[in-house]
């Protein structure tokens, strides 16, 4: 017997220090989507304050989980590592490495690389690094 894995996966569940409420409201207007947010109250957790978030949804074009870090629970720390948004749909690529820079860090702009694609680099201002990639349109 095998199992089914949902299409899409892995996703990100990045676990902030305290910010988690602030942060996925963030990327809620950065993306779009649908946000849910779960406190820990809601979720009979002890180890933080009751309207610290303990769980955290965001799901659309961009997917992102979330939670505040629990006591003892080490928060985001991002070293060596980015998240990729990749596709052809130029106005909406640039307007989501526009809408991640704002308070970030633009890493790398965008800009035309040699094998004809446009790509660059943010870190936001919660920390995650992303590259935003913008492949030519293919002809039908």
């Amino acid at each position: 017997m095998t199992a089914e894995v949902a299409e899409g996966w892995p996703r990100v569940y990045v676990l902030f220090p305290a910010t988690a409420r602030e942060a996925l409201g963030f990327y809620h207007r950065a993306f779009g989507g649908d946000l849910v947010l779960h406190t820990y109250e809601e979720f009979g957790r002890d180890d933080g304050p009751a309207d610290a978030i303990a769980h955290g949804e965001l799901r659309g074009p961009v997917t992102v989980f979330g939670a505040d870090a629990g006591s003892g629970e080490a928060s985001l720390r991002m070293d060596g590592m980015m998240l990729s948004i990749l596709g052809t749909d130029d106005a909406r690529l640039r307007a989501w490495f526009a809408a991640l820079a704002e308070g970030g860090q633009v890493l790398d702009d965008l800009q035309e690389r040699a094998w004809g694609a446009v790509d660059g680099q943010v870190r936001d201002r919660y920390g995650l690094r992303w590259l935003i990639g913008i492949e030519p349109a293919t002809g039908a």
